[in-house]
């Protein structure tokens, strides 16, 4: 892990994204950077109504996103291990699949002006999970607003990211698929981070099943 010094985590809703980066700081140290999905003041709106309130909560995501990782990477990046549980460039999946097409085109020239701006990582993590999963660990988390999420929108974010990270290729991924995995349980999480810490180049997938 001497070599990763910028880790960043992503994939859909529930897939385990910052339980991930949080045990990586924890056994690894360094700095932990989390999303700021609670701050967006139209996600529940977004929730209710998707085609109302798309634009305004894509565009807050963007630059709420960019600010964050411009503030973060003033700072000495290379000082300590910085885990982020999202990936800068993953906005764009969420853009392509809820705005029409005068709002993406809008969109993309506001992050085509953001997005060469941003540091990449040394080591991205893709998470997948099956459905079942995935929308059984959205109702133990419990979140007023996902309640709301549809399964069909689920399913097809999931083939969204499936399909963005089958053409990524801008640093070192790592595909885990979380399904069985308990990250509280101390054998799971010894068994992925001694895959993380080896993990150097290229793609590597792990599908760990009980």
């Amino acid at each position: 892990m001497e070599r990763a010094r910028y880790i960043a985590i992503d994939g859909p809703i529930g897939a385990g994204k910052t339980t991930l980066a949080t045990l990586l700081v924890e056994r690894l140290g360094g700095r932990l950077v989390a999303e700021p999905v609670e701050e967006n003041p139209f996600l529940s709106g977004f929730y209710d109504d998707r085609r109302k309130y798309a634009f305004q909560t894509q565009l807050f995501f963007l630059l709420s996103r960019f600010q964050q990782q411009q503030t973060l990477f003033q700072q000495d990046l290379f000082g300590q291990l910085t885990v982020a549980d999202y990936l800068f460039a993953k906005d764009r999946i969420f853009a392509a699949l809820n705005l029409e097409a005068n709002e993406l085109a809008l969109y993309e020239q506001v992050y085509a002006l953001l997005g060469g701006r941003i540091a990449k990582p040394d080591l991205v993590i893709y998470l997948q999970a099956r459905h079942d999963v995935l929308q059984a660990r959205i109702r133990r988390r419990g979140r007023p607003f996902e309640r709301r999420l549809e399964p069909e929108y689920l399913e097809v974010l999931a083939k969204a990211y499936n399909d963005f990270f089958f053409h990524y290729d801008e640093a070192p991924l790592l595909v885990v698929n979380t399904s069985d995995i308990d990250l509280s349980v101390p054998a799971d999480a010894d068994a992925l981070l001694s895959v993380i810490r080896r993990h150097r180049s290229g793609v590597q997938h792990y599908n760990p099943t009980r």
